[in-house]
C-alpha cells in the first residue's frame, strides 16, 4: 500500500509538475536570454488495458476444445489468439502482448509516454467457469496482477476479476482486492451464464462496490447466447459490432431496471465511447418517459441521461473519432471522461496523438488524460 501511495507522488516530482495542455506548459525562466522554454508533458493514465495469466489462458483452451459452442467468446477471441494463431499475425502479437506485464509492456508505454496502466483481465476473464473454478481462477489472477504492480508500482494499478455467478465468494474477493491487493477497481466482461447485472442474484456484488468505493468497469464481450445468432456471420460477435451492442445493452438494463435507484452511489466504467450510449440518451430519455406514462415500465426517480451522468464514467478505448469525443463528453459531462488505449488491441501512440490533437481545453485534455483517472480509481 506504501508503494502505491508513493506512485503519484514519485511520478510528479519525475515530471516537475503536472500541466495542463496538449504539449505541456512552459516552464518560465528556464532561458530568459534566449527566450526559450520547455514544455512539461501531461501525465497520462491509460485506464483500459488488457492482460492474461498463463493459468486463464490453459483454462480458456481446455473449455473451447471441449465445448467449442459454449460461448460465442471461444471463435471470436480464445481461439483466434491462443490457439496457434499464425506467427507474425496481429493475433500472435497478441498473445504475447497478453501474457507480458514487464519489458515489452513497458517499453510500449515509454515509447508512447504513458505514465500508468490500469491493468484488468482480457475477455472473457473468468466468467465462463463453473463457479467454483471461477472464484479459484479469479482469486489466482489478482494475485498475479498484484505481483505485477509490486514489481512496477509506479507504472501500473490494476481492476480485480471474480466470479459474479459466486456472489459469496465473489464479495468476499472484492474486499481482499481492495483492502488486502490494493487494486483499483473491479473488472466485469458483461454477462455471466446469459445474466446481466441488474439479476437481483447480483445485488451483493453491487452493494460491495458501492461500499468499498470502486467503480465496476463494464466490458464487453461476445453477446450472449440469447442473442448471439445475427453475430455469427460476417465477424460481427466481436469488436466490430457485437461487443458494443452487447455491453451497451447491458448499460441500459441497468438504467431501465432501477438499479441504479437502489445503489445511487455505483459508479460504472463504460469504455468505447460509452458502448453508443451517448448517442441515443435523447431517445433513451424520450421513450422512458413515454412508457413509464403509458404505463409500459415502472417510472423511474431519474431520467436515464441523469444517470447516466451520476453513475457512469466513458472511457476512449479503441475510439479516434472527434466527433463522437465531443458528442461524449456533452452527453456525459468532462468529468466523466477518461482516457484509454485497449492496449494491447489498439495502437497506443495513436491513441495519445489523438487525444493531443483534440480540440479541447487544457483544463479538459488534463481532465481526460489524468485527472478523471486518479479521482475514478483513488490513485494517489
Amino acid at each position: 500500500m506504501q508503494e502505491r501511495m508513493q506512485r503519484q507522488t514519485m511520478s510528479t516530482s519525475r515530471r516537475g509538475f503536472l500541466t495542463a495542455a496538449a504539449g505541456g506548459i512552459a516552464v518560465a525562466g528556464l532561458s530568459a536570454a534566449s527566450g526559450q522554454s520547455h514544455k512539461v508533458p501531461i501525465r497520462k493514465i491509460a485506464t483500459e488495458e488488457a492482460f492474461a495469466t498463463p493459468g486463464l489462458v490453459k483454462a480458456w483452451l481446455e473449455i473451447a476444445r471441449t465445448d467449442p459452442g459454449a460461448s460465442l467468446d471461444v471463435p471470436t477471441g480464445i481461439l483466434s489468439i491462443f490457439d496457434n494463431p499464425r506467427p507474425g499475425s496481429n493475433q500472435d502479437r497478441f498473445r504475447r502482448q497478453l501474457l507480458d506485464l514487464d519489458a515489452e509492456r513497458l517499453a510500449d508505454m515509454d515509447q508512447a509516454g504513458v505514465d500508468v496502466q490500469i491493468l484488468s483481465v482480457t475477455i472473457p476473464g473468468v466468467q465462463m467457469f463453473e463457479p467454483g473454478p471461477a472464484s479459484a481462477l479469479a482469486i489466482a489472477t489478482n494475485d498475479h496482477l498484484a505481483a505485477a504492480i509490486s514489481r512496477h508500482p509506479r507504472r501500473f494499478a490494476g481492476l480485480a476479476c471474480f466470479a459474479p455467478h459466486d456472489p459469496g465468494s465473489a464479495t468476499k474477493e472484492m474486499e481482499r482486492a481492495v483492502k488486502t491487493l490494493g487494486l483499483n477497481g473491479f473488472i466485469v466482461n458483461s454477462h455471466t451464464g446469459n445474466l446481466y447485472l441488474d439479476d437481483p442474484r447480483f445485488s451483493p456484488i453491487l452493494e460491495a462496490a458501492q461500499a468499498l468505493d470502486r467503480p465496476i468497469y463494464l466490458h464487453p464481450r461476445a453477446p450472449s447466447n440469447g442473442m448471439a445468432a445475427p453475430f455469427r456471420d460476417y465477424s460481427m460477435g466481436g469488436s466490430i459490432w457485437g461487443f458494443g451492442v452487447e455491453a451497451g445493452t447491458h448499460a441500459v438494463r441497468m438504467i431501465l431496471s432501477g438499479v441504479l435507484d437502489r445503489y445511487p452511489r455505483l459508479r460504472i466504467v463504460l469504455g468505447h465511447m460509452g458502448e453508443a450510449l451517448p448517442f441515443w440518451m435523447w431517445r433513451l430519455d424520450h421513450m422512458a418517459a413515454r412508457r413509464a406514462k403509458d404505463g409500459r415500465m415502472k417510472p423511474l426517480s431519474l431520467a436515464p441521461s441523469e444517470y447516466f451522468r451520476r453513475n457512469f464514467v466513458v472511457t476512449t478505448s479503441g475510439f479516434e473519432s472527434p466527433d463522437v469525443l465531443d458528442l461524449v463528453i456533452k452527453t456525459a459531462g468532462i468529468e466523466n471522461v477518461m482516457w484509454a488505449i485497449d492496449y494491447p488491441y489498439e495502437n497506443s501512440r495513436d491513441a495519445v496523438a489523438f487525444i493531443e490533437g483534440a480540440n479541447l481545453t487544457n483544463d479538459q485534455r488534463t481532465s481526460i488524460f489524468h485527472r478523471n483517472a486518479e479521482r475514478t480509481f483513488h490513485l494517489v
